[in-house]
């Protein structure tokens, strides 16, 4: 699906799938380069991040392994619980691996800082960030984010994994939500 299927939901594109696509590439290029010579291992948080994930792993030239995890801090509804529940764990062993977290987004933070905490207790050789969009100005806790693909704004966006409702995550373009849509 590309923004034009949606565009009467959308207020902007904000990017196109080959500004994502060429962005993912230059950052599995420097993921490669980082880890030269050591096995990888990727760790997926679903769902948002299956896009990513695949796109970021098939860009890559050296050999990794993937895991997925579900986390979530909503229960439900829209509110945050403040209790982040792991819905799905890994399938791996971390300890002594080198490990990076995929993310689809990171704003306030809260729910990723609790994930790295909890697989850092792993003991993991080295345990790093990845996330496709960023939300500085969403910020409540600083998470270390090793590899960003694009800040954002604060906005309500989908594509690319982002959802609303279960919808757009296969809209191949991110772009900033309708207020008409959720209001």
């Amino acid at each position: 699906m590309d923004a034009a299927d949606v565009s009467g939901d959308l207020e902007k594109v904000l990017f196109t799938n080959d500004e994502i696509q060429a962005r993912v590439a230059e950052i599995a290029a420097r993921i490669d380069a980082d880890y030269e010579g050591r096995e990888l291992l990727l760790v997926g948080v679903l769902n948002g991040a299956v896009m990513v994930m695949s796109d970021l792993q098939r860009a890559m030239r050296s050999h990794v392994e993937m895991d997925w995890m579900a986390v979530s801090s909503y229960g439900a509804g829209t509110q945050s619980s403040g209790v982040v529940r792991i819905l799905k764990d890994l399938n791996v062993d971390l300890e002594g691996r080198h490990v990076i977290v995929v993310e689809d987004i990171i704003d306030t933070g809260l729910t990723l800082s609790y994930l790295m905490s909890n697989l850092a207790s792993r003991q993991p050789a080295s345990l790093e960030i990845m996330t496709m969009f960023r939300k500085p100005d969403a910020a409540q806790m600083e998470v270390p984010v090793k590899y960003v693909g694009f800040e954002i704004p604060n906005e309500f966006v989908v594509g690319y994994g982002l959802d609303y409702a279960g919808r757009y995550r296969n809209l191949r373009d991110v772009g900033t939500l309708a207020r008409h849509v959720y209001a």
